[in-house]
């Protein structure tokens, strides 16, 4: 297919690019900095400058597209709001592609969105799911809840570097996934019929509670984390003084997030039936813990390198120069 992806440079949009591209579909890119996304360029993508936000550049990177993977979401550290990005952004997104004749569209949702509207984030993902299934476009909603790449950052190099790992106590379970099996459903499901104007939950073989991660690092790392506890409270606090300022609007939404963490259940479906549905192989998906030991193998292993070289050098500063 002639595939265009938005939110390509995003953590799950580049591995939705490169699924797609290994599995043979020509694939355009929606990129506002070309430069920021040349290593899609590299891989066999072609880039077209735009941006949500500006709907008329969608028309022309929707011209000969037959399918649309729309990964694009805003992030913390945007200037952009989530209503301009995830609301106003995707509903011109939607109605161009309508009017392109774009015959498929997949969309990523979050897992459990209809429970949470006075999450900003979650409501409008729910607000999006019920406009894109009126727009008269042959739709495919995939909704995750978690992303293993994400817990790098916020667990294993907090761990490895000797710093604190921050947690708000019990918070719910998430059944995250590798962002490279969310990409195989998504690009799988343009050519599974049976996907056709359906939602489907795409969550991991479990799901995992904050100290059960944190416990996994460490024997994977062989260090002890240090942990720290945010109390609930002081981040409802936070958020509600940031609504004050319009410059902390966008974090302010981002931190109404934890309400979905502080409410105790898990976040986690069945996939029995999904994996039928879309003919994959639910052994080949990545558990947490062979992704956690894989990045730990890695890093270590680098580690160990670094300190070789550390120390070959000073051997040879140590060492006089002999002389004749």
């Amino acid at each position: 297919m002639n595939l265009l992806v938005v939110g390509a440079t995003g953590t799950l949009g580049r591995q939705v690019v490169r699924r797609a591209l290994d599995e043979g579909h020509q694939v355009r890119c929606l990129v506002r900095s070309p430069r920021k996304a040349a290593f899609l360029k590299e891989w066999g993508a072609e880039l077209v400058q735009g941006d949500l936000t500006a709907p008329e550049t969608l028309k022309p990177a929707l011209e000969g597209v037959t399918a649309v993977i729309d990964a694009a979401t805003s992030r913390a550290t945007d200037s952009l709001t989530i209503k301009q990005v995830d609301w106003d952004g995707q509903v011109s997104l939607i109605q161009a592609a309508a009017a392109a004749g774009v015959e498929r569209f997949i969309f990523f949702s979050i897992l459990d969105a209809q429970n949470f509207p006075n999450v900003p984030l979650m409501e409008i993902k729910r607000c999006t799911e019920l406009f894109l299934a009126e727009s008269g476009l042959k739709y495919t909603i995939l909704r995750p809840c978690g992303f293993m790449q994400g817990l790098i950052g916020q667990y294993a190099i907090p761990i490895l570097d000797k710093q604190a790992v921050w947690i708000t106590g019990e918070s719910s379970p998430i059944a995250y996934m590798d962002t490279q099996d969310v990409a195989k459903f998504a690009v799988r499901a343009l050519e599974v019929p049976e996907t056709e104007n359906k939602t489907f939950p795409v969550v991991g073989t479990r799901a995992w509670g904050a100290y059960e991660i944190i416990r996994l690092c460490e024997r994977s790392s062989g260090k002890e984390a240090k942990i720290a506890r945010l109390p609930l409270n002081l981040l409802r606090t936070v958020r509600q003084i940031l609504r004050f300022f319009q410059w902390g609007w966008n974090v302010s939404d981002r931190l109404a997030f934890t309400e979905v963490l502080a409410n105790g259940k898990p976040l986690d479906a069945p996939m029995d039936e999904v994996y039928q549905v879309f003919g994959l192989d639910p052994k080949e998906t990545t558990t947490l813990e062979a992704y956690m030991q894989d990045y730990f193998s890695r890093i270590m292993k680098k580690l160990k390198e670094i300190e070789f070289e550390k120390d070959k050098a000073k051997k040879k500063k140590k060492t006089p120069f002999k002389t004749q």
